[in-house]
């Protein structure tokens, strides 16, 4: 277990955390700090259980929009990917259709040609018959 100094409102606290959070501890108690000096800023020395409790709800305010916009998200990340894999069926349906398509065209073409090859077979051999 670590042992943190971190200064809050002008007032140095000894915390302890886990090893490896010393700095997330000391990013908290700065923000925690510039809440306090805020709020000072704005309604004055009201007391110092006051001022944190207000810090507190500012803090918990600010992570409870944050939650909700986390909310939001994932309902929008949840909402494209079905849109996504809508929009990949629709594409793998219109490809076997397509593909059907071209095979049917090719086939047609195929057979085209070879009435054309039987056609100008039958006419070379009707002209060198009368020839």
């Amino acid at each position: 277990m670590a042992h943190v100094s971190v200064v809050i409102d002008g007032k140095t606290y000894r915390m302890a955390c886990d090893e490896g959070q010393d700095e997330h501890l000391r990013a908290l108690a700065v923000k925690l700090d510039s809440a306090i000096q805020n709020l000072k800023g704005g309604f004055g020395e009201i007391g110092d259980l006051r001022l944190a409790i207000m810090a507190g709800i500012m803090i918990a305010d600010e992570h409870s929009e944050m939650e909700r916009q986390n909310r939001a998200l994932e309902a929008e990340v949840a909402s494209l990917k079905e849109n996504r894999k809508a929009l990949i069926e629709r594409y793998q349906s219109t490809e076997e259709t397509l593909s059907g398509a071209l095979s049917e065209v090719v086939e047609r073409i195929d057979n085209m040609a070879e009435k054309l090859k039987q056609d100008v077979a039958l006419r070379s051999s009707g002209t060198s018959a009368l020839g």
